[in-house]
């Protein structure tokens, strides 16, 4: 059995997994509702740090945080991303 770290993104789960979930759901998306690269990266950097990241979701919330912190209209429930 393969154990799946509670403190990951989902980026970091194998390639399969992660593109069935976050590239297939981002690639639905309307180009002009996501964020840049940047700030993505900066608000994943912050749920990387924050104990309610389990297995590439938000435990106060639910979301996958990769789509979440992608979309411009994307708010952490912890009013984190400044």
């Amino acid at each position: 059995m393969t154990k799946i770290c509670t403190r990951c993104l989902l980026k970091d789960f194998n390639k399969e997994q992660y593109e069935a979930i976050v590239t297939n759901g981002l690639s639905s998306l309307p180009k002009e509702d996501l964020t840049g690269s940047d700030i993505t990266e900066k608000r994943l950097a912050v749920c990387r740090d924050c104990d309610k990241l389990n297995q590439g979701t938000c435990l106060a919330c639910g979301c996958f945080v990769e789509i979440r912190a992608s979309l411009k209209k994307g708010k952490c429930p912890y009013d984190l991303w400044k």
